[in-house]
């Protein structure tokens, strides 16, 4: 990652300022452990991370995962002796079910042991539906984690392969079965839309198949086709369609209307749910700017207003982490302004949306003239976006900022 135009050098030993500390005990406190390792690089995948062929082989001891472990015992030297329990775990990647199950309950225990976890502590892992059977369900489940992410993508087999993802549009029934005999009762499944090549019907397709294995959780969204990718060469190269933005938003309003139709409430633009209880209460610490620590290659964290980021190589990573030193890139400290952009631009995503103090006078006077145009509803108690308005949600706080 280039460093950002605010960055500044990390320090070696990870320490924070003394303001950011102070906020700790105020907010929830998540963590966020990064899995770099993939079977297969989907082609419009830009995150950070690395072939399985990276890995080591089975019953070996894992760099990774040896780093990750001491991550979590430098996390503690820098928070210190404050009591900040974790009410959010969540494995991302990369593909978290390619390692052992025994290495993720691992990191828990060492959380647990650590930090504490929450009686009520959400803890999730993304699966790729193709990585994962019963007996790892099993097995996760047994050790602590009860949420589970699973990247579905797409019911349409070309969809898949244009994609690049390596399961059939089966498999994903097949794992939810499972994952509810082994307890889960939160699942989530990752949905994509504005493939090139996908239809209105293979859309509607998928939509219905979420609809009948009736997840707790749902999110959908719109595909990016990001320089530098293997998908991203494709069309450049002509060898595939450039996404359709107008295909896109009629995909998300085909999305809204049938999930809302089967009981789910759009909490957030790109994210359902069957209730409060099933909404992702990680994702709305990032919406809701509290803190949280991201551990693992290239992983971010934010405490107190200072947001820094790691290493991307695995083994730079590791390298770090074995002498004894902080695993930051760099880093950056927000402004009071910078934070308030932020809640403002990640707030309206939601529907908690804005409330008045948030906003100043005369960004306040100028909700009459969205309220017109038919992109937010707006009282004295919240702004909140309307259907039309969540299409176009960065658009509607550029036009509301001073």
């Amino acid at each position: 990652m280039a460093r950002q135009p605010d960055a500044e050098p990390a320090p070696a030993d990870g320490a924070l300022p003394a303001s950011a500390l102070e906020e700790l005990p105020a907010q929830p406190f998540g963590w966020y452990i990064h899995v770099p390792y993939c079977r297969v690089r989907c082609g419009y995948c830009d995150f950070n991370t690395y072939l399985a062929s990276a890995m080591p082989a089975a019953g070996q001891p894992d760099a990774w995962e040896i780093a990750i472990h001491r991550e979590i015992d430098l996390a503690r030297k820098v928070l210190g002796d404050r009591d900040v329990p974790v009410s959010t775990v969540f494995f991302g990647g990369g593909t978290p079910t390619l390692v052992p199950p025994r290495v993720l309950t691992g990191i828990i225990g060492h959380l647990c042991e650590t930090f504490g976890l929450l009686p009520d502590a959400e803890v999730t892992t993304e699966a790729n539906p193709e990585t994962i059977g019963m007996a790892e369900l099993e097995a996760l489940r047994a050790g602590g984690i009860n949420r589970l992410s699973v990247g579905m993508q797409s019911a349409d087999e070309q969809v898949l392969a244009v994609l690049d993802r390596m399961h059939t549009p089966g498999r994903v029934e097949e794992v939810v079965d499972w994952a509810r005999r082994a307890g889960f009762d939160q699942i989530s499944l990752d949905l994509m839309y504005g493939t090139p090549g996908e239809s209105d019907e293979d859309w509607m397709a998928s939509l219905e198949a979420v609809v009948a294995m009736h997840p707790a959780h749902v999110s959908a969204y719109a595909l990016t086709v990001e320089p530098g990718t293997a998908m991203g060469r494709r069309v450049a190269s002509g060898e595939l369609p450039d996404v359709d933005p107008d295909v896109q938003a009629d995909r998300y309003l085909m999305a809204e209307e049938r999930l809302v139709a089967s009981g789910y409430l759009n909490y957030e633009i790109s994210n359902w749910a069957l209730g409060q209880s099933s909404v992702s209460r990680h994702n709305l610490g990032y919406w809701r700017g509290y803190n949280w620590w991201g551990a693992g290659p290239g992983a971010h964290s934010h405490i107190g207003g200072v947001r820094w980021w790691n290493v991307r190589h695995p083994a730079r990573y590791a390298a770090l982490l074995n002498a004894g030193k902080a695993p930051a890139e760099a880093r950056e400290t927000l402004s009071a302004q910078e934070r308030r952009l932020e809640h403002l631009f990640l707030g309206i995503r939601t529907i908690d949306g804005l409330t008045p103090e948030m906003l100043t006078a005369s960004e306040w006077a100028r909700l009459d003239d969205l309220v017109a145009r038919g992109l937010i509803v707006a009282d004295d108690q919240r702004v909140v976006l309307t259907l039309a308005g969540r299409l176009l949600a960065d658009a509607v706080v550029r036009d509301l900022l001073d």
